[in-house]
């Protein structure tokens, strides 16, 4: 069993038949707002970086990053928050399923890897499932507001006060409206397929290698080192890997999700013939700058989150 010492991991894995169910799920919306709030700006950043033409608004993440401060203003970069914090719920399905098919697959294989990969695949099925639609509002939401124009198909209203131009309050219902006027329901699974194979793989590629560089750390480090750290470490490391080899999905991903493409295959061609292999790699630095701490904080809340929720009689049976 995965969860005796060894000195192959010295790291124990609190699994989910450990943990008090209701106050883990109350202390993970907490948690995942927190980080939400913290990470979105790159989040949008790297949408609007991924749709653009070549340079056409932005030279980079930190030059977009100064550009939507100076001419949006802090709000700029929240621009399509709210309406992407309802995916919140397909969060938590997504750690419901990670953890209920990671104990499932146990049952036939004690190899840990093998189980993470599964486990994460699967959860990433599940969360998208409910997160496109959201997502595809929020992404349409990002590209309002730009000095060089809305590149996205949809625009939200606008009215002029004072001389100058504001955001109607009911802008996400604007663009709610042209979403369904324009593709019917459809439009809002559009580049769910594109989703899929961009968040599945990241998912399934994300933890093995999460476990992966937790235990070879934990060989590396000195006995006392808390396990949090090799954890807290690890994470980034994970998701640097798995943001470097599933970028190029991703870009084709926003492509299709906000410029309304319908084939992932056509839109893949057109980037490689207008900006070459280089196109693929669009949005990667800010992709990166946002998972590295993101994920820094998300394995820190999230294995501090578990130890928190563990269930009363096994917190003294072992050093968890």
């Amino acid at each position: 069993m995965e969860d005796k010492p060894s000195t192959a991991r010295r790291v124990p894995i609190i699994e989910w038949e450990h943990l008090d169910k209701r106050r883990f799920y109350v202390l993970g919306v907490c948690m995942t707002m927190l980080i939400r709030v913290s990470v979105y700006p790159f989040t949008l950043i790297r949408t609007r970086l991924q749709v653009q033409r070549g340079t056409a608004l932005y030279g980079g993440t930190f030059d977009a990053f100064v550009k939507i401060l100076r001419q949006e203003g802090p709000a700029g970069l929240y621009r399509g928050f709210m309406v992407n914090s309802f995916t919140l719920v397909s969060g938590q399905c997504y750690v419901t399923t990670y953890e209920l098919t990671r104990n499932y697959v146990s049952r036939y294989t004690g190899n840990n890897s093998i189980k993470s990969l599964v486990a994460g695949g699967s959860a990433s099925l599940v969360a998208q499932s409910i997160t496109v639609p959201f997502d595809i509002v929020s992404q349409h939401l990002m590209m309002q507001g730009q000095r060089g124009g809305c590149i996205g198909r949809f625009r939200v209203k606008l009215s002029e006060e004072a001389g100058s131009q504001k955001f109607h309050l009911g802008q996400t219902r604007d663009i709610v409206v042209q979403i369904f006027r324009a593709d019917g329901f459809r439009g809002f699974y559009r580049g769910y397929l594109a989703s899929l194979l961009t968040y599945i793989p990241n998912s399934a590629i994300w933890w093995p290698f999460y476990h992966f560089y937790t235990e070879h750390l934990s060989r590396l480090a000195p006995p006392d080192c808390p396990h949090l750290l090799l954890q807290a470490v690890s994470g980034p490391l994970a998701a640097a890997t798995a943001s470097t080899l599933t970028n190029p999905m991703d870009v084709v991903r926003a492509r299709v999700q906000v410029e309304g493409k319908s084939s992932i295959l056509r839109t893949l061609k057109q980037l490689l013939c207008e900006e070459g292999a280089w196109g693929l790699t669009k949005g990667l630095s800010a992709r990166i700058i946002s998972v590295i701490p993101t994920n820094m904080a998300v394995v820190i809340g999230y294995e501090t989150l578990k130890k928190l929720s563990l269930r009363p009689e096994l917190l003294d049976t072992r050093h968890w």
